[in-house]
């Protein structure tokens, strides 16, 4: 399980935090200040798997940003890389070569779309167009525009 997702600049700034896992706001300050450090602090060519307290953290370089999951100790390091590059590629795709500034002022876009990859910190929906076609009648549907032809028609599968 995820205990949280976290997405940070080079510089140390969180851009998004999604916690899956109960913490009070003193804890969440403690630990996206330990983990950024952590994190920040490596190597590039050094693993992208440690140790924190009796989790694992694992995280990924694209660009300017570090994404970054904490996971149990148990969980495969390999698919929650994985996951992380899921995540990247739906934004690569939604916001077409997703960059930092993206995130600042579509903050509302990413976050929905994590909750659409992911829920209660575990992979909801593993295909990309099904997300993406979410997020596309979400967003019609924010326009409110009235028109019902421009909210495109979702289709669930039991």
């Amino acid at each position: 399980m995820i205990h949280f997702v976290m997405l940070i600049s080079r510089q140390g700034k969180v851009r998004l935090t999604k916690w899956y896992s109960p913490y009070n706001s003193k804890e969440k300050t403690r630990t996206t200040r330990e983990v950024s450090a952590m994190v920040l602090a490596r190597q590039q060519k050094q693993c992208n798997f440690l140790e924190w307290h009796d989790l694992k953290v694992i995280y990924k370089r694209y660009a300017s940003l570090y994404f970054i999951a904490c996971v149990d100790p148990d969980d495969n390091e390999l698919i929650v890389l994985e996951t992380i590059h899921h995540f990247v590629e739906v934004l690569d795709r939604y916001f077409g070569n997703v960059c930092e500034l993206d995130l600042i002022f579509n903050f509302h876009k990413a976050y929905h779309i994590l909750d659409e990859l992911m829920m209660a910190g575990e992979l909801q929906e593993p295909s990309k167009k099904t997300i993406l076609r979410v997020t596309a009648a979400q967003d019609a549907l924010m326009e409110g525009n009235g028109d019902s032809k421009a909210v495109p028609e979702l289709k669930y599968e039991i």
